[in-house]
């Protein structure tokens, strides 16, 4: 293999790592202030996509106002997720929450081919043009649009986490919701935020990513278990975790259709994932010896 092809492989993995990346940010800040895995994630993405879609052609919005309206929609069924199917079961335990999120999940994927139709759609690319050269490797323009705001929502939330009043008080809910409500936070507004901004991530990678694949009301389910996986192999440990552990499973996915085969790479993305949990169960990026109060 030369050194153009392993380029162009490798080029290929951070750009499917910076999607898993989002979606494991979602799956990380809601984990960080509730303590469950929130699986309707790959939903928001698939909402992102359709609903970008479904703007620009039946509302004939252009595409720079379908996109953020696709985004601010998905916002919020982010929140109505929280605000009707989470925060009235609050009490039960994590599972019986996590299970919610699955029957979440299924209810929207309906609800998006009823609404949407069973057919793929696609986005016309944010900027046109041919793909970018470089040293013998292409690079489709729509990539450098999903490293850019995969990089600018890394940084956005590192802004909200420690200079702003509403970032303080969701790391104050991730430590603690009683003690957070004793000194005047509060933590049901703070939860609902968190599922908000989740959605609007997962929504963010799906307008990125329609562009260059084409999306349909199923696609949420696939991506919700990509995400998830770079969540795990981060740590669940902060959002600079979760972008870690996207890159390195899209890299570990595209280096391994490039040295042993396409067929596998799902499998083998899968083995390192369950090596990781074996080896280092606080994932990659994380502390071990970490617990949730």
């Amino acid at each position: 293999m030369g050194a153009a092809q392993l380029l162009q492989f490798t080029i290929a993995g951070l750009k499917n790592g910076a999607i898993y990346a989002l979606i494991a940010l979602g799956f990380t800040i809601v984990y960080a202030s509730t303590g469950i895995l929130n699986f309707a994630q790959g939903e928001f993405y698939m909402l992102g996509g359709m609903v970008a879609v479904w703007a620009l052609r039946t509302l004939g919005l252009p595409l720079l106002a379908a996109v953020p309206a696709a985004v601010l929609v998905t916002v919020g069924v982010g929140a109505l997720v929280e605000r009707l199917a989470l925060r009235p079961r609050r009490a039960e335990a994590p599972l019986v929450l996590i299970i919610i999120t699955i029957g979440v999940s299924m209810l929207l994927q309906s609800l998006a081919r009823h609404l949407f139709g069973p057919n793929e759609v696609a986005l016309p690319p944010f900027t046109a043009g041919p793909s970018i050269t470089f040293f013998g490797a292409a690079i489709e323009r729509q990539t450098l649009w999903v490293w850019g705001l995969t990089a600018v929502a890394l940084l956005v939330l590192w802004v909200l986490y420690t200079r702003t009043k509403l970032g303080l008080a969701m790391r104050a809910t991730a430590v603690s919701h009683d003690s957070s409500r004793l000194v005047g936070i509060d933590t049901a507004r703070v939860v609902m935020v968190t599922f908000a901004l989740a959605a609007a991530l997962g929504a963010l990678a799906g307008v990125a990513v329609a562009p260059l694949t084409q999306t349909a009301y199923d696609v949420g389910a696939r991506i919700g278990l990509k995400g998830f996986a770079a969540a795990i192999l981060g740590g669940l440990g902060g959002p600079v975790a979760a972008v870690a552990g996207g890159l390195v499973l899209g890299l570990t996915e595209s280096l391994s259709a490039a040295f042993i085969s396409s067929t596998y790479k799902d499998a083998i993305a899968l083995v390192v994932l369950l090596a990781v949990i074996f080896l280092k169960p606080s994932g990659l990026f994380g502390r071990a010896g970490r617990e949730k109060v």
